[in-house]
């Protein structure tokens, strides 16, 4: 057994573990990164890049087949060994060479193997091989362990050997028939792609797809779904899963039908990787999502022993699972402790430490279907929960020049939820192709709340799907004008 010491633990290696070292590093802390797999984390190997590899090929081919000249130069499909190939680059083959070397850089030290909080700022590490390493830290540990995929309670599930999200981003083999079980980003989008790469795909969602987004942006992604061969199936729930003798896979449905399938996916939800960290002793449950504050540090448990040390960032503390946000947390978390160690108020910091407000209303997230789905800020269902008076703007994106040369039959939406009191945004949605690098001009306009009447001198170029601002900002209506039903599709006030 051996002992280190250090200022800062960061309990998981991923993108957001990176970012708290990189930020706590930079601070002048002696930072220590544990990693029980490979440092780079879900996103860099099993999600968010290797997903998007896999998706590329059939948007691209798929938006050239919308092109007249472009078209008619498409002869085949989407070649799946090689956009597997590309995969494999993306996720650099499955090493972390290049990400262990970035933590050497920078100056962060990396011990492998799996973390159990044994004390009060104290880390015990085991490694593959057994050894054990004592860490402790001078001012804080961070749990950046993330989430896994949530498998439900389904008679035989387990024994056909579902895939989860890690396997689908990672298959070597395109399986002729892909059953997919949850309606929500990761099942929409492997759908697509694997659709795309050839297999036959039937969805089968409780509800409608991508719930928790304006209704319509599941309706489009549905029906985009079902003209490229997947079935979807709204409504059934599965109750049963029985691989027959020719390694077909039944799944019984609760309305009596079956479907056949030679792989399974689960996309249902996420569970938080914090079942044997040790949590019990500073009185926390095993498995359960950690409560934070705005800077992130870890609330509930024994107070006495949790303190002002223990902090959590990323998917393990619930509060929006995406990377980027989870490294927005990162930073956050990061300037709080620097500044904390060297004995000042967080809201004071001399170098410009921040609290992860953006979390609660300024989410931005990207589907990469096709059509994408671009979202930010409040729903137009959320900001009535939440008490706001709104005014909802929709505008149909294919009466757009730019939309126009994009594609021949573009189909999209947009729509922006205005807060009457306020006159600024609460959240923008859009659907549609090449929407996703419109969503910070939305995110910006919601988070620095910029008034209506000062949009308007925010001028989109033309011919470009930017144009849509400008549409719904005289669906608003002209300041100091009442003529406010121009170019709009629907206005409606509620709350």
């Amino acid at each position: 057994m051996s002992s280190q010491n250090y200022d800062v633990i960061v309990i998981g290696g991923g993108a957001v573990g990176e970012n708290v070292a990189d930020r706590t590093a930079q601070g002048g802390l002696r930072t220590v990164v544990v990693e029980s797999d490979l440092v780079g984390g879900e996103c860099s190997y099993w999600a968010c890049m290797p997903s998007k590899a896999l998706l590329r090929s059939g948007a691209a081919l798929a938006g050239a087949r919308r092109v007249p000249g472009a078209a008619e130069a498409v002869t085949g499909t989407v070649d799946a060994r090689a956009a597997l190939k590309q995969r494999d680059s993306i996720a650099s083959h499955w090493k972390d060479d290049g990400q262990a070397r970035w933590l050497d850089s920078a100056g962060i030290g990396l011990v492998r193997g799996h973390a159990r909080l044994t004390g009060v700022k104290e880390v015990t590490v085991t490694a593959a091989d057994g050894a054990v390493t004592v860490l402790t830290a001078t001012h804080a540990v961070v749990v950046s362990t993330g989430s896994a995929a949530l498998l439900p309670d389904i008679d035989g599930l387990t024994a056909v050997g579902p895939w989860t999200s890690r396997d689908a981003t990672s298959a070597q083999q395109i399986p002729q028939r892909l059953a997919v079980i949850g309606g929500g980003v990761v099942a929409a989008e492997m759908a697509a792609a694997y659709a795309s790469l050839g297999s036959a795909v039937t969805v089968i969602a409780r509800s409608p797809l991508l719930g928790g987004q304006e209704p319509f942006a599941g309706e489009l992604v549905t029906a985009a779904l079902e003209n490229n061969g997947v079935t979807v199936l709204v409504g059934p729930s599965t109750t049963k899963a029985h691989r027959d003798d020719d390694n077909t896979i039944t799944l019984t449905l609760d309305d009596g039908s079956t479907v056949a399938a030679d792989q399974v996916l689960v996309a249902i939800g996420r569970t938080p990787r914090t079942h044997d960290l040790g949590l019990d002793v500073v009185g926390l449950d095993a498995g359960d999502w950690l409560d934070v504050d705005d800077t992130l540090l870890v609330q509930g448990g024994s107070p006495a022993l949790t303190g002002d040390w223990l902090y959590a960032t990323g998917d393990v503390n619930h509060r929006a699972l995406l990377t980027h946000q989870g490294k927005y947390q990162a930073r956050a978390a990061g300037d709080a402790i620097v500044t904390r160690a060297a004995g000042g108020p967080v809201d004071d910091a001399p170098w410009g430490a921040h609290v992860a407000t953006a979390d609660h209303a300024a989410v931005p997230q990207v589907t990469f279907t096709d059509p994408e789905v671009a979202s930010v800020g409040h729903t137009a269902a959320s900001a009535v929960k939440a008490g706001f008076r709104i005014r909802i703007l929709d505008y149909d994106l294919a009466n757009l020049g730019g939309a126009s040369v994009l594609a021949v039959g573009y189909v999209g939406k947009a729509r922006a939820i205005v807060d009457l009191d306020r006159e600024v945004l609460l959240g923008v949605t859009f659907v549609g192709q090449d929407v996703a690098e419109l969503l910070h001009s939305a995110t910006v306009a919601i988070v620095g709340e910029v008034p209506i009447n000062r949009l308007w001198h925010a001028v989109p170029s033309y011919p470009t799907l930017s144009e849509v601002w400008l549409r719904l900002l005289e669906a608003y209506g002209r300041p100091g004008f009442t003529d406010n039903d121009t170019n709009n599709d629907t206005e409606e006030e509620l709350g």
